[in-house]
């Protein structure tokens, strides 16, 4: 299985999480402030709840995910739970992680007779190619065959730069000519790959922007072809995410989710200007499973997402 909780690598998963959390606790957002400077006499009360609800809109909790953390802790006060700082703290962890326990769903790969396949969508920028190789060393690590489909061919560069990372983890890659018709590129990926019994194909795609109907369609076109040949693939469809562009995030999330159905999303760059929140409003309202979350360039530094570590990391004030 791919992305278990009880995986060997308990050592290496600590240190993502410590790596994670001094990431998260840099600039000036909510995750670094101490809840302490929200009520400086030690008391909360409605304005206290107030002061939060600003600090985590402006930390791209989203409107609807802050309203339902506030009006919960509204209940809480109400029923004199929150008594002072620390109880504070621990009721937003506890609503925090009430959001995002859903969505934590770790990939895994079934044993299954042809290719597993992996549809990888975003816009460019996001880490999607760089994704696709740090999701390729991880599956051999866990023992499966894999193969990568160079889908991007409007961009010589992302050819170059999957070749590049299949050569790095001895992995092949298929790929035609720029400006090639990238289902026809899959497709023999695909066909490539059940004939050499490869466990899982990962499918690179175009990325320009969401709001270009061509990227859309093409993405369509890509997933009905697959279908074609094998009714139940793509059998993932992950959306790979840069977490500092904040609602932007949100609105990419929403139109890939609507034109292909996602299944799955990793978020990157939380070790970039990311405020974190992010990943809150999106679980709250399209509840897509969050595959990972990376925090920099190595394969080390991308880890199959856990809600608690996640919302520890958020609230700590260690830095």
């Amino acid at each position: 299985m791919f992305g278990k909780k009880n995986e060997p690598g308990t050592e290496k998963k600590q240190g993502f999480v410590t790596r994670l959390r001094a990431k998260l606790n840099r600039g000036d957002s909510w995750l670094t402030y101490d809840l302490a400077n929200l009520a400086p006499g030690g008391n909360i009360d409605e304005e206290v709840l107030e002061d939060l609800e600003a600090e985590l809109v402006m930390a791209d909790v989203g409107v609807e995910a802050t309203e339902r953390i506030i009006s919960g802790l509204q209940k809480s006060l109400a029923r004199k739970e929150l008594k002072d700082v620390a109880s504070l703290k621990q009721g937003l962890r506890t609503a925090l992680i009430e959001i995002l326990e859903p969505v934590e769903a770790p990939l895994i790969i079934p044993d299954m007779a042809g290719p597993f396949v992996i549809l990888m969508v975003g816009v460019n920028g996001a880490g999607k190619t760089t994704t696709i190789g740090k999701m390729a060393r991880k599956l051999q690590d866990d023992g499966h065959s894999v193969m990568l489909a160079a889908g991007d061919t409007f961009r010589a560069a992302a050819v170059e730069q999957l070749q590049a990372w299949g050569q790095r983890n001895s992995v092949p890659v298929i790929a035609q000519q720029a400006g090639a018709d990238p289902a026809a590129v899959v497709f023999d990926a695909y066909e490539a790959a059940r004939s050499r019994k490869i466990d899982v194909l990962l499918a690179d795609t175009a990325g320009r922007l969401q709001n270009q109907q061509g990227l859309m369609d093409e993405l369509s076109k890509i997933k009905r072809v697959l279908a074609r040949h094998c009714e139940d693939a793509p059998h993932e469809i992950m959306l790979v995410l840069d977490a500092s562009q904040g609602q932007n995030a949100m609105v990419q999330a929403e139109k890939f989710h609507e034109a292909l159905g996602l299944t799955g999303i990793t978020v990157t760059k939380l070790d970039g200007s990311a405020k974190g929140g992010i990943l809150l409003a999106i679980a709250h309202k399209l509840n897509i499973p969050v595959r990972f979350i990376g925090i920099g360039e190595s394969a080390d530094d991308m880890q199959a997402f856990e809600a608690a570590d996640y919302v520890d990391a958020l609230l700590s004030n260690e830095s």
